[in-house]
């Protein structure tokens, strides 16, 4: 059973969200990925917050460009954490994505990451941080890889 789930507005945006997975598989989380549209498929995106609550998914990650409604939507249908990637899709640079994401009425908020893959690794590692508030395995886990991230700087300096 999927702990975290992965939504995508489209397959354009795949490339973009796939570090999403690949940090949460490194952690340890299961997750499942998948594209569904706030738009054009809002009857799969509610179909699939319900099948996937009951299935015992704790955090909804929602990558989307342009209007970017996806987190929003998802955000709507849940009381579980929802956590927003805006995707550069548009002229705008994604700006347009951002501020769609960012601003969420009261009570249905999401939290908003960076943009494009800075945001996707970022969703996964704030994810990852939520579900370790009750498992300390996952504690570890995270705190073996920063310590990794931080052995890695130090390589890097000593290499200059």
């Amino acid at each position: 059973m999927p702990q975290v789930a992965i939504f995508m507005g489209s397959k354009s945006d795949e490339s973009t969200v796939r570090p999403c997975a690949v940090v949460l598989e490194k952690l340890g989380i299961s997750c499942t990925f998948t594209i569904t549209s706030a738009h054009r498929t809002p009857e799969r995106t509610s179909r699939l917050i319900k099948e996937l609550e009951e299935d015992g998914v704790q955090v909804f990650i929602c990558a989307a460009g342009l209007a970017a409604h996806l987190a929003g939507a998802v955000a709507a249908k849940t009381v579980r954490p929802v956590l927003g990637i805006p995707i550069c899709a548009s002229p705008l640079g994604g700006m347009d994505a951002l501020l769609a994401t960012v601003q969420m009425p009261p009570g249905f908020p999401v939290g908003t990451l960076a943009l494009d893959k800075v945001g996707a690794r970022n969703a996964a590692w704030l994810a990852a941080q939520i579900l370790a508030l009750h498992d300390p395995e996952l504690t570890q886990r995270i705190l073996d890889e920063r310590r990794k991230m931080i052995e890695q700087v130090e390589e890097d300096a000593k290499s200059l």
